[in-house]
């Protein structure tokens, strides 16, 4: 009998109703009761990283009191490169999968979070029977007028509207839902971090380029004096002031300047190769690199760490929402052992013959409040429990170790850093000091006390150390932005959530 017919029948009154709510109300609560019992006891959660552990160590200085831009690279003012990092960031297939998997995980979240709420359908069928005489609806298979038979067949038509509901009164949807938008904030961490390390990679190696531009006309410059100085030593043994074998000798040092330019050239196209992969260019569209000096830029840095490191790196951002997830898959593996109850109704016509269908009488209503719970599974819901935890505290692990390792990072390229600004300054003094003595040779050779060959080789040490130096400046900006890398490239989380959560037991 549906609700309707309940509610119109005179003898469920005031008082059976009441007594039936109840019933219902008590083994509601022996159920509940029930459920709890079933649970073996749930071990805690792993802790967190301590904040104190989120430092450099005491030695370790960094560069500025700043953290980076969000579009640090523009801080080195070359245009060249700007367009090359944006073309990455578009066009790359790295950000395409990276993207993907954000829309993936949006429509993962969307699905759970629609799955919560009620849903309302259309139903429709028609069913032509014939009954069984012997069957549970025997009376209906022969005709009688009196009874409103008239079988054995029948064509049964339904239609109307159908709804069901889940009271979520454990937080059990509500975890779901916690859980797919937390992998959706992890997946969108996660392409910000690959786009911090695709930009990273397109300035090293434009840089790379760059600077081995600088070392490529620096080494012609050394094969041309070089080249004079074969020349002279030639020039001389033809005379007879000295052997052959000095000219030699001195073409040797040349052929090994001609190696090394070789090299720097198929140098320079490997990373240009590079380059095309990273920004995702075609066979022929990879944009005209023309040589620029290096920069001599330290970039914004913060002078010491903190918690703030945690909102600044992306990869710890992706960590920290995968956590986030895994606890309230604990929470939605605790909830299930609990009662579960949902209410569906169904409101329409519903007649054993098509001609009664539409009629007033044909009216059906129902409402049916349901409620389930497991008792005996086996230990399938403890088992779960028990997954779903230590998958939670392997991912807790993992984010400790990943926060430890985040602050080595940048300790270590502070280090670097800081190690290679004491090698420009010393390499400054030694450019200076070769500077000199081409100086005084020049000087020497203008007066005529020197001859014109060795002027001349007194400039190739000059030479030498302006190549060290540019080595030194690649260096520098190499461990720079690999520094600025490990600091999060300018990104930041929102406010909200920085640290793992504590209100999931």
């Amino acid at each position: 009998m549906t609700i309707e017919g309940y509610m119109n029948n005179p003898a469920l009154n005031r008082h059976s109703l009441l007594r039936l709510a109840t019933i219902a109300l008590a083994a509601m609560s022996l159920l509940n009761i029930g459920g709890c019992a079933l649970m073996r006891k749930d071990s805690a959660p792993l802790a967190q990283v301590q904040a104190e552990q989120i430092r450099a160590p005491r030695d370790v200085s960094l560069p500025v009191d700043a953290w980076p831009e969000t579009q640090w690279w523009r801080r080195y003012g070359d245009d060249q490169l700007d367009v090359l990092v944006a073309r990455a960031i578009d066009d790359s297939p790295t950000m395409a999968i990276a993207r993907a998997r954000v829309e993936a995980g949006r429509a993962k979240a969307t699905l759970v979070d629609a799955s919560t709420g009620v849903a309302v359908g259309l139903s429709a069928s028609v069913d032509r029977e014939h009954v069984s005489e012997n069957g549970f609806l025997g009376p209906f298979a022969s005709t009688n007028s009196a009874l409103g038979t008239s079988g054995p067949w029948y064509t049964e038509g339904t239609i109307g509207l159908q709804g069901e509901y889940s009271v979520d009164l454990w937080g059990k949807d509500r975890a779901k839902v916690n859980a797919a938008l937390g992998v959706l904030q992890a997946r969108r961490a996660e392409a910000a971090e690959a786009e911090l390390l695709l930009s990273s990679q397109v300035v090293h190696v434009y840089y790379d380029i760059q600077a081995n531009y600088s070392v490529l006309t620096l080494l012609e410059q050394a094969r041309d004096i070089q080249q004079q100085t074969v020349t002279a030593h030639h020039v001389r043994a033809a005379r007879g002031l000295e052997p052959g074998t000095q000219a030699e000798g001195a073409l040797t040092q040349q052929l090994q300047f001609d190696q090394k330019i070789s090299a720097t050239q198929t140098r320079i196209r490997s990373l240009r190769e590079a380059l095309r992969l990273l920004i995702g260019a075609g066979p022929d569209d990879l944009p005209v690199i023309t040589a620029r000096p290096l920069p001599d830029v330290i970039g914004d840095m913060p002078t010491s760490l903190g918690y703030e490191l945690l909102a600044r790196r992306p990869d710890l951002q992706a960590m920290h929402w995968y956590v986030q997830a895994s606890l309230d898959q604990v929470d939605v593996a605790k909830a299930a052992f609990y009662p579960s109850f949902d209410i569906r109704a169904f409101i329409g016509v519903d007649a054993l013959h098509m001609g009664d269908l539409f009629q007033q009488s044909s009216k059906q209503i129902n409402l049916i409040p349901g409620l389930s719970l497991p008792i005996f599974d086996s230990g399938r819901l403890n088992a779960n429990l028990a997954s779903a935890r230590s998958q939670s505290n392997v991912l807790i692990a993992q984010y400790n170790q990943a926060v430890l390792n985040a602050v080595r990072e940048v300790a270590q390229a502070a280090i670097e850093l800081n190690g290679i600004n004491q090698q420009a300054a010393m390499q400054e003094s030694e450019l200076k000091a070769a500077t000199s003595s081409f100086n005084s040779a020049d000087a020497h050779y203008r007066q005529g006390l020197l001859d014109q060959s060795s002027a001349t080789q007194a400039k190739l040490p000059v030479v030498m150390e302006e190549i060290r130096a540019v080595e030194i400046r690649s260096q520098r900006l190499h461990s720079e932005v690999t520094l600025m890398t490990y600091l999060g490239g300018g990104y930041e989380a929102s406010a909200e959530r920085q640290g793992l959560s504590t209100n999931h037991g």
